[in-house]
């Protein structure tokens, strides 16, 4: 079975009618929202908040309520993808170029809830692109100044331009093999003139749902329990 729409749809028993639900971005996170739109046509009644253009295009075609960050008190629930995620649960994301507005929502979640399937469980983060996203002035200069301190930097491409984010922005992928300290190394990326933000979401998923063949493994942030 698809481990990815085990997880998907498993999370949605999460959501409680009346809740402020915010979506992420991605493929897993896909599933997710269908089933969301499933249940609420049953009757569940919910506000969301996107996480990037191509969310909310999906939610409205879909039927969900959408509301922005900003006319909302706070949100109660936010589900979630994640490229990697480590046994301390601090994860890389950003594959898919939302990871500015995945952090700012997910920093106003009483609740952070990722759902991977089981490829992206590692030891150590770092095999996946460390995405940076960065403003456009000067983004040339910052890939010599970070070569200079020793990354490996890639200019995330598209076609034959340059990405560009929902913000506007540029992203700028590290090549890292491995992160042992995500927490220091996300420090030391935003003392660079120009990061906006990093892709490394250190402490701020409260729970990981992860689909293992036809079962779900769920991961607290404090213990781990199995089901």
């Amino acid at each position: 079975m698809n481990e990815k729409k085990i997880a998907a749809d498993y999370s949605v028993n999460y959501i409680e009618d009346g809740m402020i639900v915010g979506l992420g971005t991605g493929s897993t996170v896909e599933f997710m929202i269908h089933k969301l739109a499933e249940r609420i046509k049953s009757g569940l009644n919910i506000t969301a908040v996107s996480t990037s253009q191509a969310t909310t295009k999906l939610a409205s075609s879909l039927g969900i309520k959408l509301s922005s960050l900003d006319d909302v008190e706070e949100i109660d629930l936010t589900i979630d993808g994640a490229d990697e995620i480590d046994q301390n649960l601090n994860g890389i994301k950003g594959g898919g170029g939302a990871l500015l507005q995945e952090k700012i929502v997910a920093s106003y979640s009483k609740k952070n809830v990722w759902i991977v399937d089981s490829s992206k469980l590692v030891d150590t983060l770092g095999k996946f692109l460390l995405p940076v996203e960065v403003i456009k002035l000067g983004s040339t200069h910052l890939c010599v100044s970070l070569e200079a301190n020793g990354f490996k930097p890639i200019i995330r491409m598209k076609k034959n331009s340059r990405f560009v984010t929902d913000n506007n922005n540029y992203i700028i992928d590290l090549k890292m093999d491995k992160i042992p300290d995500p927490v220091s190394l996300d420090q030391k990326l935003k003392s660079f003139p120009g990061v906006v933000e990093t892709g490394l979401f250190c402490g701020i998923a409260d729970t990981v749902i992860v689909g293992m063949k036809n079962k779900v493994k769920i991961f607290n942030k404090k213990k781990r329990v199995q089901t």
